[in-house]
């Protein structure tokens, strides 16, 4: 059982079974919080709330909200006002349709809430609930009403729990419009041969093995400043440079992921699926256009002799067989001419 404070109690509405449940934050954040300090001091910076008409600092008890009208005039509105609003998702979540998972853009998706089944009553219809949505294959969507707003969610099995995903209003995703490049690019086969070579090296991964590195270097830095130690020093940035030619740095990409898992980079270089392999191993290293325009040469100077090899080859296998033609006719006619004599 979680024993988290729960943020929001109400019900799920599923037809007419009513589900008390609490909801409970999914996530939680691990990120380094840092205070706002006075440089020259140390002194620590703090806000604080003033009102305007008496200009005095007030406190958190007498804050409340209020909506500001277009003549600038503040309409007050209570917590009151907000929980006896006529909709029926102010305090339940409330079930509209089941789909298929695939149906949710992730771009709609938001922050993660675990639903708790609060109290015994609520077991039996949960279990329901749950077991419905794991034989179906299917999410459920629903509304609820949290901070103010009325918001969409997505319900889930996760192990045995029912977790919902808040939803982003489908008028609240933006679409791609003048994010893609506007220049019309052809992608050749060979390099999406090589992609694909790399993304297979580079395989999958277990999530439960990544962390953040980031939060963990700043850590170290904290720890150093409060023992009176020296900074850790940073890495030295790998050297950058223009990539010019994209085969070779999808050939080196591959290359160096067979080097980080250990494997010889000699022997797994060359990726045996491209047809035009040859082509491809014959990018340069480093790019430049003095090595790239000798090896042109060195490749098309061979190819030139090889030609010649093979032509010449022709040639002389040519003049054998006319030469054999040409003795085998002499030698009829001298047959031919000694049985006419003999004859």
């Amino acid at each position: 059982m979680l024993h988290v404070r729960s943020i929001w109690n109400g019900a799920i509405s599923f037809g007419l079974v009513s589900i008390p449940i609490k909801l409970v934050n999914a996530t939680e954040s691990h990120s380094i919080s840092f205070r706002q300090i006075h440089t020259e001091d140390g002194g620590r910076i703090r806000y604080r709330k003033f009102c305007e008409l008496e200009d005095r600092e007030v406190t958190q008890g007498e804050i409340g909200k209020g909506y500001e009208d277009a003549d600038g005039s503040i309409i007050p509105i209570t917590d009151e006002d907000l929980s006896s609003l006529p909709i029926p998702t102010a305090k339940t979540i409330e079930i509209v349709a089941f789909v298929p998972a695939d149906r949710i853009d992730p771009l709609q998706m938001d922050a993660a809430y675990y639903l708790q089944a609060s109290g015994a009553p609520a077991a039996k219809p949960y279990t329901l609930l749950r077991e419905a949505l794991k034989r179906s294959n299917k999410v459920a969507i629903a509304k609820f009403a949290l901070r103010g707003r009325e918001r969409l969610g997505m319900l889930r099995v996760v192990g045995d729990a029912i977790a919902m995903h808040g939803l982003l209003w489908p008028d609240e995703v933006r679409a791609p419009e003048g994010v893609a490049p506007d220049a019309n690019v052809t992608v050749r086969d060979k390099e999406l041969d090589l992609a694909d070579a790399l993304m297979d090296t580079l395989g999958e991964v277990d999530l439960e093995d990544l962390h953040d590195e980031y939060r963990e270097a700043v850590e170290e830095v904290i720890a150093a400043k409060a023992a009176g130690e020296a900074l850790p020093q940073a890495p030295e940035p790998a050297a950058g440079g223009k990539v010019l030619d994209l085969m070779a740095a999808l050939e080196n990409s591959v290359r160096a992921a067979r080097e980080s898992r250990g494997e010889e980079a000699g022997e797994h270089a060359e990726v045996s699926s491209l047809p035009q392999r040859k082509t491809a191993r014959a990018a340069p290293k480093q790019t430049g256009g003095k090595k790239s325009a000798s090896t042109a040469k060195k490749t098309a100077a061979k190819k030139t002799t090889a030609a010649a090899r093979k032509s010449t080859a022709k040639s002389a296998q040519g003049a054998k067989k006319t030469a054999s033609k040409s003795t085998a006719k002499k030698t009829t006619a001298k047959k031919s001419a000694s049985r006419k004599h003999s004859a």
